[in-house]
């Protein structure tokens, strides 16, 4: 156990729900960016939809509490929760921080949650070294990289034919009438699988906090008022909005139907529900990426810009290694004061 001072770690927790918060600003694309670009809701609306969807994945896990996996994966999952510090705890956060802030400001749909598991990766390595890590939760999660949005855009392009074949003879206002009722049930299912496995990342740090200075007692679980504050810190960074990501997310990587917003909307709601089920912290930026690529791909691949589908690629491939290296800077900061 590692002796912290209440002051002190209440403000490690404000700045996990900082980062929870920037999680949501930086991810609300992830949740709106189809509904946006088929001007199916107003940007503002979309962004408040998305909020109270990402607030009401609480009530989920109320139901079905097993659904808390990614929390256990994140808090001790990673980095064996026996060497887990406050300053390791400070330097994960501080990595993730800084590379959603770059990454926001250049408009690149990276992904919080890797820049989190780089961040505790990279701080956790430089206070214990590599023995800390513990391989399973970490290779799990790598393979998630390559596999959220393959199966991601695998599914939408599913969804696409299937669809197709069913609405095959209805007239076209009947199938665009149809299409935008489901694609706002989609969505909503959506930004509710989006709250539910990216706000439990959060709560994976405060929880392991709170166990590695003793404030946790028992079993590693999440307390109460953790859950709930990480997904009002969530909801409203959602209602903050992602602007410039949205538009990269929304009509820079291909041009989308109703049809192909609730095709990829439903496509990731599938992939974001499996995973935490499964206790993955899976990329959300990734898994909708990989839908929008494939409801693109199933009316033709030209319509896909596949030049700025590789610049998104590329700053998936960067993210764990970057927010890792600083990560593991602030955490050796923490050292010299």
């Amino acid at each position: 156990m590692h002796e912290l001072a209440l002051p002190l770690l209440i403000g490690l927790i404000i700045v996990a729900l900082a980062f929870d918060f920037l999680n949501g600003l930086h991810d609300a694309a992830n949740s709106i960016a189809t509904v946006v670009a088929t001007r199916l809701l107003k940007p503002v609306h979309a962004v408040a939809f998305a909020a109270v969807f990402n607030f009401a994945a609480y009530f989920l896990t109320i139901a079905f509490p097993a659904l808390h996996k990614v929390a256990d994966t994140i808090g001790q999952g990673l980095i064996d929760k026996n060497f887990i510090t406050p300053a390791v705890v400070f330097g994960a956060l501080v990595g993730a921080m800084f590379w959603n802030v770059v990454t926001w400001l250049k408009g690149i749909p990276s992904s919080s949650s890797h820049a989190l598991v780089g961040g505790m990766i990279g701080s956790g390595v430089a206070h214990a070294g590599l023995t800390g890590v513990k391989w399973t939760g970490l290779n799990k999660t790598l393979i998630a990289i390559v596999l959220s949005p393959t199966i991601g855009m695998i599914l939408a392009m599913l969804v696409m034919l299937i669809t197709s074949w069913l609405f095959m003879r209805a007239t076209s206002r009947t199938a665009e009438r149809s299409f935008r009722m489901l694609h706002l049930v989609s969505s909503g299912a959506y930004s509710l699988s989006h709250g539910l496995n990216d706000a439990q990342k959060t709560m994976g740090i405060i929880t392991v906090l709170l166990y590695s200075t003793g404030y946790l007692h028992g079993e590693f679980h999440v307390p109460h008022w953790v859950a709930i504050s990480c997904y009002i810190a969530i909801a409203l960074g959602t209602l903050s909005g992602g602007w410039k990501i949205i538009e990269t997310m929304g009509s820079r990587i291909t041009k989308l139907s109703q049809h192909q917003g609730f095709s990829a909307s439903l496509a990731g709601s599938i992939v974001l529900f499996g995973a935490s089920v499964l206790g993955i912290p899976v990329s959300t930026t990734h898994t909708i990426t990989g839908a929008v690529i494939g409801a693109g791909t199933a009316r033709r691949a030209s319509a896909v810009r596949w030049g700025v589908a590789g610049n998104v690629i590329t700053a998936w491939i960067i993210t764990i290694p970057a927010s890792a290296a600083v990560g593991a800077l602030f955490y050796a900061l923490t050292l010299l004061f």
